[in-house]
């Protein structure tokens, strides 16, 4: 299904493993050409009525979790991804012994976002609120097959300030290049997210999927059953949208 070879796959995860500012991997052509190209097509459209819409200031965009509302060449394709053939595939890359999917979806499957379409930087749940493992690694494949970066919609990776618990500054800015996928670890002070609303025409739209996986649970981790957000700079003095990070991160 995913279009490397095994050997080629563990090569390039193996080269950027150890990259700031947390362990994360970039692999384009993920998927086969035709296969994307299929993924992409098979997006329901944005006014469709099975997405949920989130949108207030902190985060503006529509989800699909719900494996009786996917398309059949989308419920295959995440049904892949948390098949046991892949997860020993990215198991023998990352050298992590015990990796479990997430077939509920908490958070994952589809994503989609418009014009002004933004996530504030978070750290997202540490302890699954449902199964009580850890989350240990996001999966996402950008499915956008006419991007443009000058929209922006970049996921965005912060490092870490230990003594405010808060992103510290920007390192790097990934760009949602169609058929790319991002692996990365979000046990390591993981900030990520799009904070500036995109400038993307209307028709256009960043889609992407993601899939999640679980650990078994450490003793030393921080128990966070929702993500932890945080306002822009832009946002620092506005009272209801700090509060609003306050409210969704509880």
């Amino acid at each position: 299904m995913w279009r490397k070879k095994q050997n080629t796959v563990r090569k390039s995860m193996t080269l950027s493993m150890h990259e700031e500012p947390f362990d994360h991997w970039i692999i384009d052509d993920f998927f086969s050409p035709d296969k994307a190209q299929r993924i992409s097509e098979n997006f329901p459209a944005y006014d469709d009525k099975r997405w949920y819409f989130y949108e207030n200031p902190i985060e503006n965009k529509k989800t699909l979790q719900d494996w009786l509302r996917f398309p059949p060449e989308i419920y295959q394709t995440l049904q892949d991804l948390c098949s046991n053939d892949f997860i020993e595939t990215i198991k023998s890359m990352t050298l992590i012994k015990n990796l479990y999917p997430d077939y509920g979806l908490h958070g994952g499957g589809l994503h989609m976002h418009g014009k002004g379409g933004n996530l504030n930087i978070h750290k997202d749940y540490s302890i699954h609120p449902r199964l009580k493992m850890q989350r240990k690694l996001n999966l996402i494949v950008y499915m956008s097959d006419d991007w443009d970066p000058a929209w922006g919609g970049g996921l965005e990776l912060w490092s870490n300030n230990p003594e405010t618990n808060s992103p510290k500054e920007l390192v790097k800015t990934i760009e949602p290049k169609f058929n790319r996928a991002i692996l990365f670890d979000t046990t390591q002070d993981s900030w990520h997210g799009l904070p500036n609303p995109l400038t993307c025409p209307e028709g256009k739209y960043r889609k992407s999927l993601a899939v999640y996986y679980l650990t078994d649970v450490d003793e030393n981790t921080e128990e966070r059953y929702r993500a932890l957000f945080v306002p822009t700079n832009e946002q620092l003095n506005d009272i209801e949208i700090v509060k609003l990070c306050k409210e969704r991160s509880k």
